[in-house]
């Protein structure tokens, strides 16, 4: 996977961090050693967000999911967005397709059937992580 870039959406982060999911974790896995895992700030401020969220504390304390934040971004690079894009139904999503854009991503990842129908955005893959198990 050298040369290619991964993006993966906030509910794979949730799925992982609070739920241990079993595939979205096979796929973090496989795409950390690369360290081709990129964010942008709009991407990184929907991950805190959405962790530091009370509804989560009855499964992981605040401060787990903290720090498991902090080590995800610790593996990946910080790209900047240069493009506004409009083009998903679910305009919280569109970062997710800017950040893409701005690096030539290869995929998303995702369980959002809002990016899924998108598939593929400009020639980048939009996959659930059991179809990015079966490409990658």
């Amino acid at each position: 996977m050298p040369g290619q870039y991964f993006i993966i959406d906030t509910n794979i982060v949730i799925s992982v961090a609070v739920f241990s999911s079993r595939v979205p974790s096979l796929c973090l896995k496989k795409i950390l050693p690369s360290g081709n895992l990129v964010f942008s700030e709009a991407v990184l401020q929907g991950y805190a967000d959405t962790l530091s969220n009370s509804k989560f504390d009855k499964y992981l304390s605040l401060e787990k999911r903290l720090d498991f934040l902090g080590k995800l971004i610790a593996t990946g690079g910080l790209i900047p967005v240069v493009e506004t894009i409009k083009a998903c139904r679910d305009p919280k999503d569109d970062k997710y397709l800017e950040l893409a854009i701005a690096c030539g991503a290869s995929c998303i990842l995702t369980g959002d059937k809002d990016l899924l129908v998108l598939n593929p955005f400009r020639d980048i893959n939009i996959l659930t992580p059991a179809d990015f198990l079966n490409c990658y």
